[in-house]
């Protein structure tokens, strides 16, 4: 089955976005980033997720080290 491959980065991004409702300039801030380059990530992961969900794909998550924190 063919997939989709999103980022740590483009993870995060969406996460902030869109679960956390956070505006950009301030998720940008969060992840180190500038508001472009967050604009830039986020769009990214929309166009690999529209993929996923259109053609019926996996979505793998990968790319750098980590730690994941639960709140």
């Amino acid at each position: 089955m063919d997939g989709v491959e999103l980022t740590i980065d483009e993870f995060e991004a969406i996460r902030l976005a869109c679960l956390e409702e956070m505006k950009q300039e301030s998720a940008a801030k969060l992840m180190k980033v500038s508001r472009p380059t967050f604009s830039r990530i986020i769009r990214a992961a929309y166009k690999k997720i529209a993929d996923a969900l259109v053609n019926i794909k996996a979505i793998k998550i990968e790319g750098g080290c980590c730690k994941i924190r639960r709140q």
